[in-house]
């Protein structure tokens, strides 16, 4: 599945949730939609647990 499709597909949901269950539904799929990206992509291995407490300059090995 490509980045468009899978960026229409949320999008959708997002407008779903806030037109039949109001902004906090809302805000709850969008929390859980970005907890759900960044679970995927340590399953993928593209993060590492490091990358959130390594400052900005500091290089990768």
């Amino acid at each position: 599945m490509n980045t468009a499709l899978v960026g229409m597909t949320a999008g959708m949901v997002l407008g779903f949730a806030g037109y039949f269950g109001g902004f906090w539904a809302f805000l709850l799929v969008a929390a859980l939609g970005a907890v759900g990206f960044v679970v995927g992509r340590f399953l993928e291995g593209d993060l590492e647990p490091g990358d959130f407490f390594r400052s900005r300059g500091e290089r990768r090995r």
